[in-house]
């Protein structure tokens, strides 16, 4: 779909199945400065400058929510001088890009402890927070100071508060799980805060305590290259992939009308929920 300056997406939007949530942990940027024998922090210089090419692409795809993995709660035990980095780099996207964000109709979120976060952070982030507010295209999340146990803990302790003040029951949650996404960091999204797709970079193959509750059903792209390394045409790659996997969601895919009925390797048969006569002594 056009957007930012007119441009179009190389990706064939009609011919490829576009997931509404992507979520990208974007690791490496200290591995790939220090196999090019440069400080940690030149990896996060060079990081910091996908993010605009990424967020443009998402939004010319029709993505409706992309989240960034920023900054978790366990980044906090890395050395000073490199979590002051992560910050002015911070400021800086938010300095110069929230007018072309603005412009291109973004909405800007954070989850996480944004309280933990340095005064001159929130002062910069605050406001551009809150000249995007109004707007209704792609959603772009910050996960920054955030970590999913972390969440899910301030989620069951929120409804847990809620219980004592007789403004909800115990057997509420029993009768219906989903009722905990309210009291999630995720909950404005509403039905967006589910994801699609995640995305991690570097050739780990974890989830690192990363949006545990929204990717319960999310597919996963994993790719070797370091963050400072993903461009456009690796992103489309994942949506690509995306693209093609069969998502059933724990049903079967003629259920979900993502396959044909006729099972083509045996003509003439048709594929039936219900057990054939013959066989159904083998599972009484």
């Amino acid at each position: 779909m056009p957007g930012w300056s007119g441009e179009e997406s190389a990706v064939n939007t009609k011919a490829v199945r576009i997931p509404r949530h992507v979520a990208i942990i974007m690791d490496g940027n200290g591995r790939w400065a220090e196999r090019r024998g440069h400080p940690r922090v030149f990896g996060h210089i060079r990081g910091a400058s996908r993010l605009k090419p990424i967020v443009m692409e998402a939004d010319r795809l029709g993505i409706e929510s992309l989240t960034l993995y920023a900054f978790s709660t366990e980044n906090w035990g890395r050395p000073d001088g490199e979590l002051g980095v992560l910050w002015k780099l911070l400021k800086k996207f938010l300095r110069r890009e929230q007018e072309e964000l603005n412009r291109e109709n973004v909405r800007l979120r954070v989850f996480g402890e944004v309280e933990r976060l340095g005064a001159d952070v929130r002062d910069v982030l605050n406001p551009a927070i809150s000249k995007l507010s109004g707007n209704t295209g792609l959603k772009l999340n910050f996960a920054l100071s955030y970590g999913g146990r972390r969440e899910l803990a301030r989620a069951a302790s929120l409804f847990a508060e809620d219980c004592l003040k007789g403004l909800r029951k115990p057997e509420d949650l029993r009768q219906d799980e989903l009722l905990l996404e309210k009291y999630l960091w995720t909950h404005e999204l509403e039905d967006l805060a589910k994801v699609d797709l995640v995305i991690r970079t570097s050739g780990e193959q974890r989830i690192s305590n990363f949006l545990l509750w929204q990717a319960a059903y999310a597919e996963y792209f994993f790719t070797e290259r370091c963050w400072p390394d993903f461009g456009i045409e690796h992103f489309q790659e994942a949506i690509a992939a995306f693209g093609s996997r069969d998502r059933r969601f724990g049903m079967v895919s003629a259920q979900l009308g993502s396959e044909p009925a006729i099972d083509s390797s045996r003509p003439g048969l048709t594929r039936s929920a219900e057990i054939p006569e013959s066989l159904q002594r083998e599972v009484v």
